[in-house]
């Protein structure tokens, strides 16, 4: 039977005749990789990409183009003092010991080299390509943590994808240009009152492409009536200081907040694209609900405050996901906190699927994603989408799949008069080239998937003409990841100051 024409239902047929042919028991996908690469590597077996995608388990993981790996940071203070804001202890302030991602922390004693070597391990072992990591660090306000302790954590994440223990971090980062499991982008998270430009240097220099901000509510008084610690002006503040030193920004919005309403909520999600000052690049949405250890539960015990229910947080989610731009991506639509540990609130973990059934449309980037979807290349056109955002312009550069409504790759190219960082003076920022579909070996191709199809590359040639005719830039600056330097080095760009630049 010729491997390309089998499918995944016919695949588990022939694993129970097998089992019944030899007496043993149905192997799982994970005993057949390791059996399978036993194999490769001595010899006896030819490679096969048809054998190795079939066996791969929560496939899904490995689709958007990169490998994600989540750790989490120790735990310590955090200047916040938010009614919704769990505090349990030996656990960084917002979070849980029953996460998944914590739990896996608290095993490692939030060891970032163990995590991150455990998060490779897992991946590797279940059938995933880890060659272009997306390292993705949560716990507290990152910028509240003693700055060896940063320079420390980022470090050991970096010498876990190398194997190899650096001596400092801008060793451990030089090594992971041409490492095996090349960190290809790096996000932190911090309040909007934390940002500023030294400490945008600062994330810059620890090799942070991706910032996800608290921010939670756009209205002041709801801010204030939950003890935010800072109003709407930080927030837009923040948002332009970032995006002006070419950051992608992630909001956390939190509906259901005390002081807010469902009508109030709408509005905002409507605000948040309508009006410049906002535009986030990713939207987390974390509906407000009562956990024990949060102050809050104080208030819901004396009937001073209900969360939103399940009907009603779905007749919400619906009305945001209509409004959503093409150029936004809705990372999460609820936070993965255990049923358990939910006192009032929304307990239903499946939403995301239940919109789909409802078929409620969305445009968003994630919902638009090619993943392992066939495409027809006649039907692929690259779109321009131009919106005005924190006193800047942005153009959203796509390669699209205009017949089925899918996303193949992307571009974002800020043209701004402001800089936070003088590197990038009379420059224009590309802050983010994603090209989506299964992950590809760094140097390798696979004519079924979508990267290393030169999508990339006219991406990039696209936004430098548009740079050269329509601003008055010098040339551009990309915000690159550590891993992805010697991509933009063989399109002519140079290292300077943590950002590749090239000039027009």
């Amino acid at each position: 039977m010729d491997q390309k024409n089998v499918s995944e239902k016919q695949f588990d047929v022939i694993k129970h005749r097998a089992s019944f042919e030899y007496k043993s028991s149905i192997p799982t996908n994970i005993k057949l990789l390791k059996s399978y690469h036993k194999l490769v590597s001595s010899h006896k077996l030819k490679p096969s990409l048809v054998l190795e995608n079939m066996l791969k388990t929560r496939k899904v993981r490995s689709l958007s183009g990169i490998a994600a790996i989540t750790v989490i940071t120790k735990p310590y203070p955090c200047p916040g003092k938010c009614l919704y804001c769990p505090q349990e202890k030996d656990m960084p302030k917002s979070y849980l010991a029953n996460e998944p991602a914590c739990m896996r922390a608290v095993l490692t004693k939030f060891d970032p080299y163990k995590q991150t070597k455990a998060r490779l391990d897992s991946l590797e072992m279940t059938g995933h390509n880890t060659e272009k990591i997306e390292l993705i660090v949560l716990g507290g306000t990152w910028s509240y943590y003693d700055n060896k302790y940063q320079e420390w954590f980022i470090k050991r994440c970096f010498d876990a994808c190398n194997n190899k223990t650096s001596n400092n971090v801008k060793q451990a980062q030089k090594t992971n240009e041409k490492a095996k499991h090349r960190i290809i982008g790096s996000t932190l998270e911090t309040r909007p009152d934390y940002v500023n430009e030294e400490e945008i240097k600062r994330l810059r220099w620890l090799g942070a492409t991706r910032i996800e901000l608290g921010v939670q509510s756009i209205y002041d008084n709801v801010l204030k009536s939950n003890n935010r610690g800072h109003d709407t002006e930080k927030t837009i503040e923040a948002t332009k200081l970032l995006k002006n030193a070419g950051v992608k920004v992630t909001y956390h919005m939190m509906p259901g907040l005390p002081g807010s309403s469902f009508e109030k909520d709408v509005k905002m999600f409507k605000e948040l694209f309508s009006n410049p000052d906002f535009q986030p690049d990713q939207l987390k949405i974390y509906p407000c609900v009562v956990l024990k250890n949060a102050p809050l539960y104080k208030l819901w015990k004396n009937k001073k405050y209900k969360p939103y229910n399940e009907k009603q947080l779905l007749k919400l989610l619906t009305e945001v996901k209509k409004n959503i731009p093409p150029y936004v991506r809705i990372v999460r639509i609820i936070r993965d906190i255990p049923s358990q540990s939910i006192v009032a609130g929304n307990k239903t973990s499946n939403l995301r699927q239940l919109l789909e059934q409802q078929k409620v449309k969305c445009n968003c980037i994630r919902c638009r994603e090619v993943k392992g979807s066939k495409f027809d290349v006649h039907n692929v056109k690259l779109v321009r989408r131009n919106y005005n955002a924190s006193d800047g312009k942005e153009i959203f550069l796509s390669f699209e799949d205009v017949k089925n409504n899918k996303i193949l790759a992307f571009l974002r190219l800020r043209l701004t008069n402001e800089w936070s960082l003088p590197v990038l003076r009379n420059y224009a920022i590309i802050r983010e080239l994603h090209v989506y579909g299964q992950v590809v070996e760094i140097s390798g191709k696979n004519k079924n998937a979508q990267q290393h199809q030169s999508f990339g590359r006219q991406l990039m040639a696209e936004a430098e003409k548009i740079a050269k005719k329509e601003s008055g830039a010098k040339g551009i600056a990309v915000i690159a990841g550590i891993g992805v330097r010697e991509y933009y080095k063989k399109l002519g760009y140079k290292l300077k100051d943590e950002y590749m630049i090239k000039n027009l």
